[in-house]
């Protein structure tokens, strides 16, 4: 592909911790790419296609083992689409004392086949109390999540990078 490589980075956030992955991710892929990438970063429930974009990097937190609703909601919506390009999938979770991101921990095997992701790669997540409603401190409590920032911005940032230099590799081309 000779055009810049248009890149979408969508993400489902319920707290923001996962937005704040996918905007370091976008940077991270145009600064690999040269800054020659165009990379937009939105809520997968404002992508109703992905027919205007190369590349797609989608990620989703992660609530007992699995994706949010809306993400594979997206992932099913588009998944025509996305099997057509090169995509990257990412899950942010689980938290825990030590942080441990863990593949096993994260059930992505129906996205990873209507996708033909390239990659999946889970990040530690973040899990502040205070973000949280009510009923949602109350689960953590019981299920005794652990909290804190685990996220790895270093290796958040490496693969993103490692991306925009794929991408412009030429390896637009499913």
């Amino acid at each position: 592909m000779t055009a810049a490589p248009r890149v979408l980075v969508a993400y489902s956030s319920r707290h923001e911790a996962t937005a704040e992955i996918a905007r370091c991710l976008a940077d991270a892929v145009r600064s690999g790419s040269g800054d020659t990438a165009v990379v937009d970063v939105r809520d997968v429930v404002d992508v109703p296609d992905v027919a205007g974009w190369d590349a797609v990097v989608l990620g989703s937190a992660v609530y007992a083992g699995r994706w949010t609703r809306e993400a594979r909601d997206a992932v099913e919506r588009c998944a025509v689409e996305l099997g057509r390009r090169p995509v990257w999938l990412f899950s942010s979770g689980p938290v825990g004392d030590p942080p441990r991101p863990d593949a096993d921990l994260v059930d992505v095997d129906e996205e990873l086949a209507l996708t033909k992701a390239r990659e999946h790669r889970v990040f530690t997540g973040l899990l502040d109390r205070d973000r949280l409603s009510a009923v949602e401190r109350l689960v953590t409590r019981l299920f005794r999540a652990g909290t804190g920032d685990g996220r790895d911005w270093p290796a958040i940032r490496a693969w993103g990078t490692a991306i925009g230099v794929e991408l412009t590799a030429g390896a637009t081309t499913r």
